[in-house]
């Protein structure tokens, strides 16, 4: 199984980003896809989930802000982050819940 997320980048507050993880050896849709991300001295925290049934869940702090989504055809789930802000600057990571697969991270910067 391997997990490659890409898509971050610098941007200034306001704009928004797409990060994508790709799976392989694995299809997502039959998966629980979670979005996590690490800033500099912090805790990975959960940031957003996709359930194999199409549910979503989101964290407090990126509600109505973030969406996930998933592309099965191309064994693909996407975050879709608008409005960033400097506090949504961190790594982010995506992760086959209840596994031990992560991806390598990719690495988000909000700053003006």
């Amino acid at each position: 199984v391997q997990l490659v997320e890409s898509g971050g980048g610098l941007v200034e507050p306001g704009e928004s980003l797409r990060l994508s993880c790709v799976g392989s050896g694995i299809f997502f849709s039959t998966y629980d896809i979670e979005w996590h991300r690490q800033a500099p001295g912090k805790e990975r925290e959960l940031v957003a989930e996709m359930f194999s049934n199409s549910v979503t869940n989101y964290a407090d702090s990126v509600k109505g802000r973030f969406t996930v989504s998933r592309d099965n055809a191309k064994n693909t789930v996407y975050l879709q982050m608008n409005s960033l802000k400097p506090e949504d600057t961190a790594v982010y990571y995506c992760h086959v819940k209840y596994s031990q697969h992560w991806g390598q991270g990719t690495q988000v910067t909000v700053s003006s």
